[in-house]
């Protein structure tokens, strides 16, 4: 990185990043690769989906996160009847008999949209356009949402009935899909000792908003190498069915590749995950390090992969 206050800011971010995971290990037991994913997605300006089973922290997670980044929180709870008014906002009748606008739970910094596969396509396709546009339009007037603006969106896995799942196209707008899983034997104790008693535990302000926006520019300024960039795009060229590149397990169990922003999306979070690390730009460890949760709820498997038990992971992993 040329400039010496960037290369500062980078020291900045690496520094407050080693400090982030020693403030919400105080909560949160393991899950290291969950909370590096979610910090790559906040500042690399990116949304993530998170999916995993009940019962595995994920609304104390981000509550934690929002805390230690001294960021507004609102937590939605998706049902069938949610409208999209009561997530944006609606325009009410004051006592002067003027239109006022209500905000809705969308404006917060931090937003957790649980189990957002159990509301209808209207009510997802509200969070979602808000969550490209960085604002919402009611009655013809636009407003602009707080910034630093992150969504995280949840599923659950095993309960399918009632649910509508997110489209592909609607899947493409988050950063990463992030997979929970179950605790290790030893973690599961520790959380057991740390969640049955009245102990309070102290969270601490790491980041303010102000300082989180200029580590969202920092992280764009980054430099890439051409060697970087060629193994990020032909990854995907090779995960996609019938390209130039596309390989023989790709043809046989893939019927749909990513599309460009799955190209974006490994290149921006490489260099996240660069200067998370300590680097100033990024190598193709970066790229191979985010490929999964980059890539996984951009592919689609056909029958044929279904039938033989080749998950999604699986092929991208045998394409690093």
């Amino acid at each position: 990185m040329s400039q010496t206050n960037e290369v500062e800011l980078a020291d900045k971010l690496h520094d407050a990043y080693n400090r982030l995971k020693e403030e919400i290990g105080k909560k949160i037991v393991g899950q290291d690769d969950t909370v590096d994913q979610l910090l790559i997605s906040i500042f690399s300006q990116g949304h993530a989906l998170l999916i995993g089973v009940p019962g595995l922290a994920k609304t104390l997670l981000i509550q934690t996160l929002a805390q230690v980044l001294d960021l507004d929180f609102n937590r939605i709870q998706f049902t069938p009847d949610l409208m999209p008014s009561d997530i944006l906002g609606s325009e009410m009748l004051d006592n002067d008999r003027n239109f006022k606008f209500i905000k809705g739970p969308i404006f917060a910094n931090i937003v957790l949209a649980d189990e957002i596969n159990r509301t209808p396509p209207k009510t997802q396709a509200a969070l979602l356009e808000a969550m490209q546009e960085k604002g919402v339009t009611i009655a013809g007037k636009h407003y602009n949402l707080d910034l630093p603006f992150f969504v995280l969106a949840t599923q659950n896995p095993i309960e399918q009935e009632g649910t509508y799942p997110l489209p592909e196209a609607q899947l493409d707008r988050f950063m990463f899909n992030i997979y929970l899983d179950y605790p290790s034997l030893e973690e599961e104790k520790s959380i057991v000792n740390l969640t049955t008693t009245d102990e309070e535990i102290t969270i601490n302000k790491i980041l303010t908003k102000a300082e989180i926006i200029d580590f969202q520019h920092l992280v764009r300024k980054v430099p890439v190498t051409d060697n970087v960039v060629s193994y990020a795009v032909n990854l995907v060229h090779k995960l996609r069915p019938n390209s130039e590149l596309s390989t023989d397990l790709t043809n046989e169990y893939i019927e749909w590749g990513a599309g460009p922003r799955g190209s974006q999306t490994l290149i921006l979070a490489a260099k996240c995950h660069a200067i998370l690390k300590g680097k100033y730009s990024p190598d193709i460890e970066d790229v191979q390090a985010i490929a999964v949760p980059a890539l996984r709820h951009r592919l689609v498997r056909n029958f044929k992969a279904e039938a033989k038990g080749y998950s999604v992971d699986r092929l991208v992993r045998e394409q690093l």
